[in-house]
């Protein structure tokens, strides 16, 4: 009896010596050759967006101890010290408060910028390579690492294409406010985490939603809430969240605001959501919040409670309040820019508004072009608004007068954790969201037809083409003394001991810290510049008052007179260092006025011993 001819399934079944069942595992490389090329255009645009930003950055390389950022080179040296002492924490050197400053009281570092994750992250290049290379890595990864993440966060969350992502992320990453604060301020410029932190509260609310589209592309609604999505959602928010803290409170604090506004605007625009995913999301939300408490609770408390920490802010609102007139002025730091624009903020790493009357014109265009189709969209424009009348601080400010107008941020003063913000810096929020409105008008036109596919990307790239940032003004600093670089501070004090330098480092002339960064912060200094408790009533204040032998030698350093000294001035220099529980004083060559600071120490403190490119006393 004849059979019918094998099928070709059959035939390849026959020919398949493996078990029914077991897949195909091709090579590892065949897998990674495959994964590159599926994301070659994402890693294409990751690409260029880190070379943009070392292209913004290069004047620091290839010699970061060497030079500095022109623009802010007291918050460099403060930085770098930051990153020297966290980095000890590989030594089990660490803690909370440090008395590796501000001998003997120490330093909350908790209550200060002090980037503490990222400096434990990448302490194998501060010990190796120095904390000037670090902080330039980290200049340039915060630049290029954000808008990276807002690129995955457009192309993955919202779908959008890659040209309305790009360009948004770009807006995002390297902004007028992004690349000002680059002049120093690390804390304000990590803030990769923060479209995670999006992504998060995002599929928590997706969880809670009970009528979500079941996940395998079933127009069928699902039976109720994913509780264990709502539960990952929750812990990986209170992971990240924490993780944040310890990276850039203020970031953090701005995107919480942030995503507060929208979560009301949204409520009050899709009211039936917010019936139906509320339970879900407040019950996420509490469960994230419990569990960073448990871990933020000592930290926090540290910060405002703990052994110099502050409870307030150390600016004045009324002054780092952004001009009116400076949100429709283009940044001096881009290509459309010009230095008459600088007289409209506090400095050159405050030039958080500045984003151009193209680029206001063309997003509020958008806004109202996405009108009702999208409550993101509507979310996102209250927010601007909101976030940028915040930024104009209690009074309105036009053209540098204080008008007697008041702003939002009058009714937030006095506050609380909000106090400590800078209002001008809540501009900053206006900057992913006014990304958001341009990614989903420029995506909408992509996938439409018409005018529409062509005019509203060239608006788009035509409103920020003014805004393409420069590459960042840097300039030669002073070497460092062979005293410190060769070790030879060790003749003068042993390690965890106390070094004076003269003049000692102060909020005006930090540079001695570079001593200490450069030795791992192997030893303390007195005084310095930080935030502490020092100002009125237990207020917090930059640095600490000058001991009498500190003011003394550093009016000696600023205008080289050479002051007569009598027994009352030795016995207070003796009590000084009593007091710093130093171990020697040292003067370096090449210190302005170094004779004259050297002839008032040997009547300070007797004869001085030359080592290396320094003269010290052994105190």
């Amino acid at each position: 009896m004849s059979s019918a001819p094998p099928t070709t399934t059959e035939v390849a079944f026959e020919r398949d010596p493996r078990p029914a069942g077991r897949a195909v595992r091709r090579p590892r490389s065949a897998r990674i050759r495959a994964w590159l090329g599926h994301h070659r255009r994402d890693l294409a645009v990751a690409l260029f967006f880190t070379a943009f930003a070392g292209w913004l950055t290069h004047g620091l390389w290839p010699n970061p101890g060497a030079r500095t950022l022109a623009l802010n080179p007291a918050d460099q040296a403060l930085y770098e010290w930051f990153l020297a002492v966290d980095a000890r924490a590989l030594f089990g050197d660490f803690g909370l408060l440090t008395d590796r400053l501000n001998a003997p009281d120490g330093v909350n570092l908790m209550a200060n910028t002090t980037v503490i994750a990222l400096g434990i992250a990448l302490a194998p290049v501060t010990l190796l390579l120095g904390a000037p290379v670090t902080f330039a890595l980290l200049a340039a990864a915060n630049l290029a690492g954000t808008a990276v993440a807002w690129y995955l966060l457009f192309t993955r969350t919202l779908r959008a294409r890659r040209l309305a992502a790009g360009l948004g992320a770009g807006l995002c990453g390297f902004g007028p406010g992004m690349v000002s604060q680059t002049n120093s301020h690390l804390h304000m410029t990590a803030q990769w985490l923060v479209p995670l932190i999006v992504w998060l509260v995002v599929r928590l609310l997706r969880a809670a939603d009970p009528r979500r589209l079941r996940p395998v592309g079933a127009r069928t609604p699902a039976a109720g809430p994913d509780r264990r999505r709502i539960v990952s959602s929750a812990v990986g928010l209170a992971a990240v969240v924490t993780a944040q803290v310890f990276i850039g409170e203020e970031v953090l604090f701005l995107a919480a605001v942030t995503l507060l506004v929208m979560a009301v605007t949204c409520a009050v625009v899709d009211r039936d959501l917010a019936r139906r995913a509320l339970p879900g999301f407040a019950a996420g939300m509490a469960l994230a919040t419990g569990l960073a408490l448990v871990v933020l609770a000592y930290p926090l408390w540290f910060q405002f409670a703990g052994p110099q920490g502050v409870a307030d802010g150390v600016f004045n609102p009324r002054h780092f309040s952004a001009d009116l007139r400076s949100w429709w002025a283009v940044s001096p730091l881009s290509v459309g820019g010009g230095d008459e624009a600088a007289g409209l903020t506090t400095g050159p790493a405050e030039y958080n508004t500045f984003l151009g009357w193209p680029l206001l014109l063309v997003t509020a265009v958008c806004a109202v072009w996405l009108g009702r189709r999208r409550p993101a969209a509507i979310a996102c424009a209250v927010a601007a608004l909101v976030m940028g009348a915040l930024s104009l601080g209690p009074s309105v400010v036009v053209g540098g007068t204080r008008t007697p107008v008041p702003g939002p941020y009058f009714l937030l003063a006095g506050l609380p954790v909000v106090d400590g913000a800078l209002p001008m810096r809540f501009a900053l929020a206006v900057l992913p969201l006014a990304a958001t409105l341009l990614v989903l008008a420029v995506d909408r036109a992509l996938r439409g037809t018409g005018r529409a596919r062509r005019l509203v990307p060239a608006a788009v790239g035509a409103a920020l083409l003014p805004l393409v940032p420069t590459p960042l003004p840097t300039a030669d600093r002073p070497p460092l003394p062979e005293f410190v670089t060769g070790g030879h501070w060790r003749a003068c004090v042993e390690p965890g001991g106390v070094l004076v330098p003269v003049p000692l480092p102060s909020p005006r002339e930090p540079w001695p810290m570079r001593w200490a960064a450069a030795a791992d912060v192997a030893f303390g200094l007195p005084e310095g510049f930080f935030i502490g408790s020092y100002g009125r009533h237990g207020t917090a204040a930059f640095g600490v008052y000058p001991r009498p032998t500190s003011a003394l030698l550093a009016d000696v350093a600023r205008r080289g007179d050479r002051p007569v000294i009598g027994e009352e001035q030795r016995r207070q220099a003796a009590r000084d260092v009593d007091y710093w529980d130093a171990s020697c004083v040292a003067l370096a060559d090449g210190t302005p006025h170094a004779e004259s600071l050297r002839i008032t120490l040997e009547q300070l403190y007797g004869p001085a011993t030359r080592v290396a490119d320094a003269w010290i006393w052994r105190v």
